[in-house]
Parts: C-alpha cells; sequence; structure tokens
C-alpha cells in the first residue's frame, strides 16, 4: 500500500472519529445574584475535625480544587472550651450556638450550668424556618448544642427529648435507637413527633429519596438506627439532603431560614487516623459545600459559613507527597487546640475576617442580622 493511499485512510478514519463523537454539554454558568445588605438565610457548615490542614488534604487530593477556594471572606477562630485548651465538640458547637464557652461535655449550658439560649433557639422565637442535617446521629454533640441543653453530652435519650419540645422544621440525621426503643422512659418520641405534625422516615422504611417533605408539614428522617455508615460504606446523602433542606426551608418561612449542616465523620475518620475514609468525607463535604455555595449565589440574600469545632488528629501532610498522592500522618488520635478557619460568603461575610474567639462566631451571626447585641464573656482555659 503507497504512502498516499495510507495518509488517506488516516484521515478518513480521523474524519470518521470526529463525526461520530459526541460531548455532553458543559455545565450552565452559575447566575450569581447581587448580594443584599443583610441575610435573609445563615446556612452554618461544620466539618467536624476539619482544622487547615485538613483542608489542604481535601483541596490536594482533589486536583488542587476545593469548593472552599471560592469564599471571598477568611478568618480563624480560637477553639479552647472554658476549663481546657483543647475543647470537645460539646463545649465547641455549644460555643457556636450560645455564644459562651463551657465544660468539656456540656451541651447548651454554661460553666456553671445554666440553660443558655441557642441561635436556634432565637430564629425558632423570631418566626425564621430551622433545620438541622447530619452525618451523626442527630442527638451527637455538635447537633445537640443547638436545641439541647444537659450538662453530658452522653445523655442521649434526654437530647432526643429535647429535640421533640422544640419545633424545628427539618431535621436528618442517625439515631432512631434514641426516639423509638429508650431506657429512660417508655415514651416514643417517633409516634410524639408524628402526634405533632411531622411527616417521618427512617432509613428501614424508606430511603431519604424517596421521601420528600411536604410544604407546610416538618420533616424528620432517620438515617441510620444509631450512628450512620461512612462514605465507604456507602453513605451519600448529605450533599443532596443539604440542597433539599435548604431549598424546603426557604419556600416554608418567607421570614427566613437557619440551617446547620454538619460532616460529622471527618472527625471519625481523624480519631481513627484512618487517612482513606478521611479524604473521602472530605470530599462529600466539599460536595456539600459547592451545592450550598451554588444555592447562596443564585439567591444572593444568604450567608454561608464554613467551620470546624476543633482539628482532630495532628494531621501533617508530610514530604514526598504530590497532587492526587498524598502521604497524611497522624501525630495523636484526639483533638488539637489549633486555630480553626472560618470562610464566609454573602450579605455581611466582611464580619468574619480576622482572628477571634469561637464565640464571636454566635455574636457575628447575630450582628449579620441586625439583632440587639448581646453581652460577650471570655473565659481563660486552666488547662
Amino acid at each position: 500500500m503507497s504512502k498516499r493511499v495510507k495518509t488517506l485512510l488516516l484521515l478518513a478514519l480521523i474524519g470518521s472519529f470526529w463525526g461520530c463523537k459526541t460531548t455532553d454539554p458543559p455545565p450552565a454558568p452559575i447566575i450569581q445574584a447581587p448580594i443584599a445588605e443583610q441575610p435573609k438565610n445563615i446556612i452554618l457548615m461544620i466539618g467536624d475535625g476539619m482544622g487547615l490542614t485538613q483542608v489542604s488534604a481535601g483541596l490536594f487530593h482533589n486536583n488542587n480544587r476545593f469548593s472552599l477556594e471560592k469564599f471571598p471572606v477568611v478568618g480563624l477562630h480560637k477553639s479552647h472550651s472554658a476549663n481546657y485548651l483543647v475543647t470537645d465538640s460539646a463545649a465547641g458547637a455549644t460555643a457556636f450556638a450560645c455564644g459562651r464557652k463551657t465544660l468539656n461535655g456540656a451541651i447548651g449550658m454554661t460553666p456553671d450550668s445554666l440553660v443558655c439560649e441557642t441561635i436556634l433557639e432565637e430564629m425558632e422565637n423570631k418566626g425564621y424556618a430551622t433545620g438541622i442535617v447530619v452525618t451523626s446521629t442527630i442527638v451527637h454533640a455538635t447537633p445537640a448544642a443547638f436545641f439541647a441543653h444537659q450538662p453530658l453530652r452522653v445523655f442521649y435519650e434526654n437530647i432526643a427529648s429535647d429535640l421533640v419540645e422544640h419545633d424545628v422544621d427539618l431535621f436528618i440525621g442517625g439515631g432512631l435507637e434514641y426516639f423509638s426503643n429508650r431506657s429512660v422512659d417508655e415514651r416514643n418520641l417517633v409516634d410524639e413527633l408524628e402526634g405533632k405534625g411531622y411527616k417521618v422516615g427512617a432509613y428501614n422504611r424508606q430511603s431519604l429519596k424517596k421521601f420528600t417533605p411536604v410544604q407546610g408539614q416538618n420533616f424528620a428522617y432517620f438515617t441510620a438506627q444509631t450512628q450512620p455508615p461512612e462514605v465507604l460504606e456507602g453513605r451519600h446523602y448529605l450533599p443532596s439532603a443539604s440542597l433539599m433542606a435548604a431549598e424546603y426551608l426557604s419556600a416554608e418561612e418567607e421570614q427566613g431560614f437557619f440551617l446547620v449542616i454538619e460532616g460529622s465523620q471527618i472527625d471519625w475518620a481523624g480519631h481513627a487516623n484512618d487517612d482513606h475514609a478521611l479524604v473521602k468525607e472530605l470530599m462529600d463535604f466539599d460536595q456539600t459545600i459547592n451545592n450550598l455555595l451554588n444555592f447562596a449565589r443564585k439567591r444572593g440574600d444568604t450567608l454561608v459559613l464554613v467551620t470546624a469545632d476543633h482539628e482532630t488528629g495532628g494531621l501533617a501532610i508530610d514530604e514526598g507527597s504530590k497532587i492526587g498522592r498524598l502521604k497524611l500522618t497522624f501525630n495523636l488520635n484526639d483533638h488539637t487546640a489549633t486555630m480553626i478557619p472560618v470562610f464566609a460568603y454573602g450579605p455581611k461575610a466582611e464580619l468574619f475576617s480576622g482572628i477571634y474567639e469561637n464565640t464571636d462566631l454566635y455574636h457575628k451571626m447575630r450582628e449579620a442580622m441586625g439583632w440587639e447585641a448581646k453581652e460577650s464573656h471570655t473565659y481563660r482555659p486552666s488547662r
């Protein structure tokens, strides 16, 4: 076969290839709405255990891209509790929820065991819609700090009772056991929720994809009997459920909404020193952030905050790491006292720049909403 014929056949083959090839259309660009002067809604996203090195690990694992790069305002908070330089999730989340440093292990209470009103309760009382979506049990320390008041975080059944006493418009998380198979009393809190008008679903009845909220009716869905599975075990509901929650709450109450999202199991991967689980949980949280950031960008009236209660594991990215191939080392299997990043987008985002106490997140959220200032309390940890 001559050289000329070979060339013609090659050109014909290339033409045939390009003639048959189809490509998916590029995704439609997000049309960003003008930023309002003051937020109507607040979405607080907590990556439990997600310090700056975890953020860096997520970025470098994901080809040097992370949704948090899209946030124009970055700050740092000091995570210590009232009695320890190294906080736990109960005290850390109580600081966000109440604006008060408290003792490690305490939920929604001051160091002298007084109940402190949370920002979620304030929102409820002012007529805002409220919601919580987590990958832990719904009665775990971080979500519990926004609606419960207990001296110890392990009083799970008491925390479940506290939740039923509220009117949270939507909540999604594990922990069905603490509502329906109780040891402290014979109450069936699932029945009580339904009696209050909630639409209640559970993992053992129907999938969350098929169990959707109805406007005008409070919504509860239990994703597990106790703790939900890891991403590595097939859990993938956080990105879609969080977006669904924001869309539901925005239609539920014209005045606005307050939504708490927690990527709970970033922390658990740190405690286990499991780098593979860690990056998978970070990617799940990154997708969730991206969904809610796009929700906010389309509206212009929603303040989105992303932070963590503390860092877990003393994570380091070691020498020899490459983009997409990281060498991660954990220095311990517990929390550390390192400062924690805060990322902000939307109306009044500028309030969240700088270095400040974790309690200031509460006061800054209230300031963003234009509410009257409350007294701020500062505690220096004794240990």
